[in-house]
């Protein structure tokens, strides 16, 4: 072989590997924030704010530099909603419609795909820090389903986890010494990919309160260690703002008008602002999608007081009816902002119906990966609704579960419930989101519209009933998805069959 063919093939090898690195280097990092039991009212860009007594200026600037979604909808509790985000698919797919509750089989099986599954098949580094809740089991962690890091509090319960010991020792249910209670108590764990979770330390109020400055110290660290090393990342940070006992850092205890809830609003829009200075600071701020929602809609009245001192420990919904917990519009209704320099128009909103499953599918097809194809995936692809392409994107309905049961629909701004959600009790024992009761409804579902009574206060199903077909429609191109793919076992704790079946 001669000389000139030698250097030929040197320059195309040359330029296939510059070419591929060029290529790597140009995959969006993707930094996901998901706050908690955060409401639709909460925040400054939906009315909240300043005028709910926690300004949030970093949020505000958020909304400036990209776009407000304004019919985000989710699922009605942590767990569900989670396990949407993470799979693409209504929670019941993966059997955890309902919020976990440690002892139980309900955990995210070895057979999901995740999110951080889709990033890793190509090339990403990714993490996770904060609260996981799909599952503590070995095959149900983050680190075995994409995630290279994981450091947060137990993967298998949530935030006021950290109260659990304080309220052991009041009650004297389990008689033990306070350091054995401790180390037998919630710790704060980390892992990496396919290893065991380790132990860092006990999960208290003290930890509680300062939890977030870790979290978001640690993301900061994992984005300069990627940048360094030239990988794209993926930073899961599912952080606590907003989740009861809402204890703020030091620094920001009394800093808004309504107490702690307040202090804790302001303190996360600080975290905030600290992920959106570190992406300019590292340079990458022009080549990083960034998204920033809530997991569900606000904790109301069952916990209102739990940890705060008298000061409600609770969110707003907006204009809607509900609180977590509940199929209502405010509980599964909340914010979501999404900015990409470059890409996202800055400073606007949507009105396209975007569901929390939505995500998995529209980064699968913006950084070059693929969902699935051996199961159902509920979640669309919204790249047109984020690059301004689109206004009504590419969906119009969305079903609500709670445990096993199909509990509501929606049909572009029509709700439609087949269970009767209410607040259950009288006066101070009156139970609304998680304790509400859920009793069938007989004969025919109600029927409310949106747009005209954002509070569900008029059942209009009489008015309008030509709702019923294509909301039944809906729910039946969802039932021939179950016949073909059917659901494991529902979350259940409250029926239980004895040894004769």
């Amino acid at each position: 072989m001669n000389r000139n063919i030698w250097l030929g093939l040197l320059v195309a090898a040359l330029s296939f590997i510059v070419t591929t690195s060029a290529s790597a280097q140009q995959k969006p990092n993707v930094v996901f924030i998901l706050a908690d039991n955060v409401g639709y009212g909460d925040l400054g860009p939906y009315g909240g704010g300043e005028q709910r007594g926690a300004p949030t200026p970093r949020i505000d600037q958020l909304a400036r530099e990209g776009l407000r979604l304004t019919q985000y909808l989710v699922e009605p509790g942590c767990t569900p909603s989670r396990a949407a985000l993470m799979t693409g698919q209504y929670s019941i797919r993966n059997g955890l419609s309902l919020v976990i509750v440690p002892g139980t089989p309900y955990t995210l099986s070895a057979r999901a795909f995740t999110m951080g599954e889709l990033f890793k098949s190509v090339g990403y580094a990714t993490a996770i820090f904060g609260k996981w809740h799909l599952g503590i089991d070995p095959h149900s962690l983050p680190t075995a389903h994409g995630f290279d890091e994981f450091y947060g509090i137990p993967p298998d319960i949530s935030w006021d986890s950290a109260t659990y010991v304080d309220t052991i020792e009041l009650t004297h249910s389990i008689p033990a010494p306070r350091d054995v209670l401790l180390a037998k108590g919630p710790q704060i764990y980390e892992a990496v990919a396919g290893g065991p979770l380790r132990k860092v330390k006990p999960y208290t109020r003290e930890v509680r309160a300062e939890i977030d400055i870790e979290l978001v110290a640690k993301s900061i660290d994992f984005m300069k260690r990627q940048k360094a090393a030239g990988k794209p990342f993926f930073l899961y940070l599912p952080f606590s703002m907003g989740h009861f006992p809402n204890l703020p850092a030091k620094q920001f205890a009394g800093k808004s008008r309504i107490g702690q809830f307040g202090d804790k609003l302001m303190e996360g829009d600080y975290h905030v602002g600290q992920i959106l200075d570190a992406l300019k600071e590292l340079g990458v701020d022009d080549n990083t999608l960034l998204v920033f929602a809530s997991d569900n809609g606000p904790q109301g009245e069952t916990a209102r007081e739990m940890g705060n001192q008298g000061t409600p420990d609770m969110g707003n919904s907006g204009p809607f009816r509900g609180e977590l917990g509940e199929a209502t519009e405010g509980s599964i209704r909340t914010f979501c902002f999404v900015r990409w320099p470059g890409k996202v128009q800055p400073g606007t909103s949507s009105y396209a119906m975007f569901s929390i499953m939505d995500f998995m599918p529209t980064f699968a097809k913006i950084i070059g990966s693929k969902m699935p194809a051996d199961r159902p995936i509920d979640g669309v692809d919204q790249t047109d609704v984020l690059f301004g392409k689109s206004e009504t994107g590419n969906r119009d309905s969305l079903l609500t579960f709670i445990g096993p049961d199909l509990v509501a629909a929606r049909w572009k701004q029509w709700r439609v419930y087949f269970t009767d959600v209410h607040p259950t009790g009288i006066g101070p024992q009156r139970q609304p989101g998680m304790f509400s009761a859920s009793a069938p409804m007989a004969g025919y579902p109600k029927v409310y519209n949106i747009e005209m009574d954002p509070h569900e206060d008029l059942q209009v199903g009489a008015l309008f009933g030509w709702v019923g077909g294509p909301a039944l429609e809906v729910v039946e191109r969802y039932l021939e998805s179950v016949r073909k793919y059917p659901n494991p076992p529902s979350p259940n704790i409250t029926q239980f069959r004895n040894g004769g079946g």
